[in-house]
């Protein structure tokens, strides 16, 4: 039988050979195969989804798997992004609106920029005196504010400092 056949065919005479890679051999064993039911040989064993699956169930219930098993699926079943607690989320709560950042005005940073030169201030004294990172600051003269995540309350900080409008 061809290679990645999907199915047996009656009479051909090659029966005892793997429908995956095609070799001959005498221990066949069924297969499914990327949705495909095989009869595959010891060496494409591996290459049955439905061993990967049992793999899996063994490995999460403690079972012993061996050196076989595979790097990826192993780091991905040690490690979780998650682990399903939400008490931190349900007594803390998220604080994602807390403190959002406005909708800015067009050229905000130029004229944050301009104001703080205006003011005879170096951004690093600025932010030193409105306690802010100085990092943010100049994120927020070159426009991207947005991007690194600048609060409102720097903007309304800035806005009283400066006595400009950067917020529509």
């Amino acid at each position: 039988m061809a290679k990645y056949s999907t199915g047996s065919s009656s009479g051909s005479g090659d029966a005892d050979a793997c429908e995956l890679c095609g070799a001959t051999s005498a221990s066949l064993r069924p297969a499914n195969v990327a949705g495909a039911e095989l009869d595959v040989c010891p060496d494409c064993a591996p290459h049955d989804d439905n061993a990967h699956k049992d793999q899996k169930k063994t490995d999460q219930s403690g079972g012993d798997s061996g050196t076989d098993r595979n790097p990826v699926e192993a780091a991905n079943s040690e490690t979780s992004m998650w682990d399903g607690d939400t008490s931190r989320w349900e007594e803390e709560g998220t604080h994602y609106d807390d403190d959002p950042l406005p909708y800015l005005v067009t050229d905000y940073g130029s004229v944050a920029e301009s104001a703080r030169q205006d003011a005879g201030l170096q951004r690093e004294e600025l932010a030193e005196e409105l306690e802010l990172p100085e990092s943010d600051l100049l994120a927020i003269e070159q426009g991207r504010a947005n991007q690194a995540g600048v609060s409102g309350s720097m903007i309304a900080a800035l806005e009283e400092r400066l006595g400009v409008e950067l917020a529509e």
